[in-house]
């Protein structure tokens, strides 16, 4: 079986608005890393990103980004429980790597739809439990950046410490 999961949402502002929000440090740090981003996401960057609910700030490779449309980010993968979760196992290091595909599409109204990939998982029970993490670890960021861009006000804000 083929460890992947897909999420989407729409978000009432501009394509371009809704990518930088992503790609610049400065506002990814302000709904979405709770621990603060480093680094602008470009083709070819490592950037570090930190989050409290995850401690530690860790690095993600940036693979591909085209301006408006797509980013494309490879980071650690993990196999075990979030740290977070009661009474869960240590979290593991794995010896790969999993792929995040974030897709920008333009909608009718000035409007967006931002749909998060992760894929790449090993095919066990860790990896399970790690993808589960990470997929409402994105359902998070996608409802955190739809608050911040439509409304000023950052979800995460306290929720993780």
């Amino acid at each position: 079986m083929e460890l992947k999961f897909r999420v989407a949402a729409r978000i009432a502002k501009p394509v371009h608005e809704v990518f930088e929000a992503v790609a610049d440090p400065a506002q990814l740090s302000h709904y979405f890393t709770t621990g603060g981003a480093r680094g602008r996401l470009e083709t070819g960057a490592k950037v570090t990103w930190d989050f409290h609910d995850f401690p530690g700030a860790f690095p993600v490779d940036v693979v591909e980004v085209v301006q408006d449309e797509k980013i494309v980010l490879q980071w650690q993968a993990n196999e075990g429980d979030p740290p977070n979760v009661d009474g869960g196992e240590e979290i593991k290091d794995a010896d790969y790597k999993t792929t995040i595909t974030m897709i920008f599409s333009d909608l009718d109204g000035g409007r967006t739809k931002v749909q998060i990939e992760e894929a790449g998982w090993r095919d066990n029970a860790g990896a399970l439990k790690a993808s589960y993490g990470n997929c409402q670890g994105w359902s998070q960021m996608l409802c955190a950046l739809k608050a911040f861009l439509e409304h000023g006000i950052n979800l995460r804000e306290g929720a993780y410490i």
